[in-house]
């Protein structure tokens, strides 16, 4: 996993709508990016619709929030529009960009081992620089933290 300080690793990902989103064209403010396991399961869900709701709070922070998961275009656009996200969801259906930040880690669920996206979070500062890493995130605190690392910014 990529370390706090470390020059955030460029990206370029198709949104829910298919548009590139391309995270050095975000630099001069701090950009939230976060990864997730699966579209509309129940943390994703939960997590998602927290930073929805705390949209004036990242709005303040004067921070873009960026959601990423392994879905592919199609379940990211379903999922976006189901729970009216108000921010980009992009679709990393190859993982590359998660294994360049190390959240793309085997995983094991009831005895039986995969390889899946960890639930983590960086804070890019606007430099490009990881500001701050949360690398096990719980859905329901993801904003409390995420929000006072971007407070550390200002």
């Amino acid at each position: 996993m990529i370390n706090q300080g470390e020059q955030a690793p460029d990206f370029e990902l198709p949104n829910q709508d298919g548009e590139p989103v391309k995270l050095s064209g975000l630099r001069g403010k701090p950009v939230v990016v976060y990864f997730y396991p699966k579209a509309d399961t129940p943390g994703c869900t939960t997590q998602a619709c927290g930073v929805r709701d705390h949209r004036a709070d990242y709005l303040a922070a004067g921070a873009t929030v960026l959601g990423i998961s392994p879905d592919p275009v199609a379940k990211v656009k379903r999922f976006h529009e189901k729970y009216a996200l108000d921010f980009p969801l992009l679709a990393d259906a190859g993982h590359v960009v998660a294994e360049r930040y190390g959240v793309w880690v085997e995983k094991s669920m009831y005895g039986r081992k995969y390889m899946g996206m960890q639930r983590a979070t960086f804070i890019i500062d606007a430099d490009g620089r990881v500001a701050a890493v949360i690398p096990k995130v719980t859905p329901k605190t993801h904003d409390d933290q995420v929000l006072k690392a971007l407070a550390a910014l200002a």
